[in-house]
């Protein structure tokens, strides 16, 4: 009896060691996955650093590695972002105080985001009013850059740093949530 179950579990792994070499052999071949592609994979997103005929090394942005198993690579859904077109949308919100003049705001804000270095021209910046939220008007700063691998968290910090200024040097109020306090 024990050594049937001991067959049956033995049965089991090699079935999924087979699997994984298999899997590692097509996409060797196929090409479907390349070192260097940025995929995404049971929601764990990084660089494709090796592929082995068991098993992918993927590397996120913040230097964790992942270890996929290739069979999940040919059973599972992958979206490769290097096989399409590299640039990517990045956005950025800031709520400013209702009565902010708007129609003067947004051209500036657009204006300055696009001179942000790695921001590209075309698809231009835009800048929208997307809520009327409790304690202001959001806006939503949305920009596209080419060069994902050298980092989205410094350009997108650029361009918070302009947002920044600019309702600085215009004396615009960022909106904060206001609380009446009312005596008993």
């Amino acid at each position: 009896m024990l050594g049937g179950a001991l067959g049956v579990g033995i049965g089991f792994g090699l079935q999924k060691l087979a699997a994984n070499y298999i899997s590692g052999f097509v996409i060797l071949a196929e090409r479907s996955v390349r070192i260097g592609d940025t995929v995404k994979v049971d929601n764990f997103e990084g660089r494709v650093v090796d592929i082995n005929t068991r098993y992918t090394v993927l590397r996120a942005v913040s230097g964790r590695e992942a270890i996929v198993p290739n069979e999940m690579l040919m059973t599972q859904r992958v979206e490769n972002s290097s096989r399409a077109d590299p640039k990517i949308n990045l956005s950025t919100s800031v709520q400013v105080a209702y009565g902010t003049d708007l129609d003067v705001l947004i051209p500036r804000l657009t204006a300055l985001v696009a001179a942000v270095p790695r921001v590209m021209r075309e698809p231009g910046a835009s800048v929208l009013l997307s809520a009327f939220a409790a304690d202001g008007l959001e806006l939503t700063v949305s920009f596209w850059i080419a060069d994902p691998d050298n980092g989205q968290a410094n350009v997108k910090s650029a361009v918070n740093l302009v947002v920044l200024r600019l309702l600085d040097e215009s004396g615009i109020e960022i909106a904060y949530p206001k609380r009446v306090a009312r005596p008993d």
